[in-house]
């Protein structure tokens, strides 16, 4: 019976609940034979959404260039399911289908032809020739890369180095991460040269992937960006729970300036200390709309403080 129950709840879990972008990961593998690197399997896939019009995975760019940390996330779920394995070798990590299902047929007509596509142009590159072709093509997406000075030329190399944004002055930053991927997130760090994100949650935790704590701070990580939790200027999620107008903010934000941040100045100036330091320093935490963000009194404190030699931006 149990057995039974196993089957019928992954039968489930491929036909009717899994979402659409991890039937693509297995009809990606199933196309190119079962098995691919990572590298590979990043870099098909990145070529295949590039002709999508709305992509199903974004990417950054990372150590060995263009990299989805969702792609990487489904894998493991997937492996969890029994869908595939991962396995380690001297040669890199490889993932191989290990249910021979007809996943292609899971997709929508126009993803099934991309898929093909994707494979008819590039499944005879070798994974060097892979990697090569997305640097060329994708110079953004390598200016992270770890390896793109024993690939390119000199001059390949100062299209990628002209793909890098650099700012001399101060800035502080305000970021929400609400309805946005943690690719598109990191991109607008990257993208406006943020040295330091400073995560003001009380407690860095998300039901959204890629925002609890660890994997936002490895993401960072990763793309040299230094993440700091703080949070004494968190508030309370007891104190979120009834916020239905603007006069409710309004009330919370008020408690939050005349307790919090009064009792928690040295938190500011410890920021104020990193402003100082790395000149590009960001503010986090969920909401979108910073007017409903107790990061936003934290922006101002900044601020109002003496000598203040930065601006603020709403990313």
């Amino acid at each position: 019976m149990w057995l039974l129950y196993a089957f019928a709840y992954n039968f489930l879990f491929l036909q009717d609940n899994m979402y659409y972008r991890r039937k693509i990961l297995l009809a990606l593998l199933s196309l190119f034979g079962g098995k691919l690197t990572a590298k590979q399997l990043q870099k098909y896939l990145f070529l295949f959404t590039r002709q999508q019009d709305t992509k199903s995975f974004d990417f950054v760019p990372y150590h060995y260039g263009c990299f989805s940390f969702q792609a990487n996330q489904d894998i493991s779920t997937l492996t969890k399911y029994g869908y595939c394995q991962i396995t380690e070798t001297k040669d890199g990590r490889f993932y191989e289908l290990i249910k021979d299902e007809d996943f292609i047929n899971t997709l929508k007509p126009e993803d099934k032809q991309k898929l093909i596509d994707t494979k008819d142009k590039f499944g005879k590159l070798t994974q060097t020739e892979l990697i090569l072709h997305t640097y060329r093509n994708y110079p953004y997406y390598a200016i992270k890369s770890d390896i793109a000075k024993s690939l390119l030329n000199s001059s390949e190399l100062e299209i990628i180095e002209q793909q890098k944004t650099h700012y001399s002055e101060k800035q502080l930053f305000s970021i929400g991460y609400e309805g946005i991927s943690l690719e598109t997130y990191i991109n607008k760090l990257i993208i406006n040269d943020v040295h330091v994100l400073c995560d003001v949650r009380k407690n860095a935790y998300s039901q959204k992937y890629g925002f609890s704590k660890k994997t936002l701070e490895l993401a960072c990580k990763g793309t040299n960006i230094e993440y700091i939790h703080i949070p004494d200027l968190g508030i309370v999620s007891d104190k979120r729970q009834e916020l239905n107008t603007l006069a409710d903010y309004d009330a919370l934000f008020n408690e939050y300036k005349q307790t919090t941040l009064i009792d928690n100045n040295k938190s500011i100036l410890y920021i104020r200390d990193l402003l100082d330091k790395y000149k590009r320093v960001a503010l986090t935490c969920f909401e979108k709309d910073p007017k409903q963000c107790h990061r936003t009194c934290v922006a101002n404190s900044l601020m109002q403080l003496p000598n203040a030699d930065y601006g603020l931006k709403i990313l």
